[in-house]
């Protein structure tokens, strides 16, 4: 069975929503991941937020399957 995440009265596929919220953060996340003097390791800068979306939204599906998030948005 798909899960589905309710939100302002929609369902939304759970995939979907946490994909949304993981690149939010990974695009909150990236100017201090640019501060940071580990740029000279970094030979491409698309190769390292890419990653770190595809930790982030594997975290947060993670997390969401232990119960640890809300099944379902409280936006009503």
């Amino acid at each position: 069975m798909i899960d589905e995440i309710q939100i302002f009265g929609v369902y939304v596929p759970a995939a979907l929503a946490w994909a949304t919220l993981a690149a939010l953060i990974a695009y909150l996340a990236r100017p201090f991941l640019h501060r940071l003097p580990l740029q000279r390791f970094n030979w491409h800068p698309g190769l390292l937020d890419l990653a770190l979306f595809a930790a982030f939204w594997w975290g947060l599906s993670t997390l969401a399957d232990a119960h640890v998030l809300p099944p379902e948005f409280p936006l009503r």
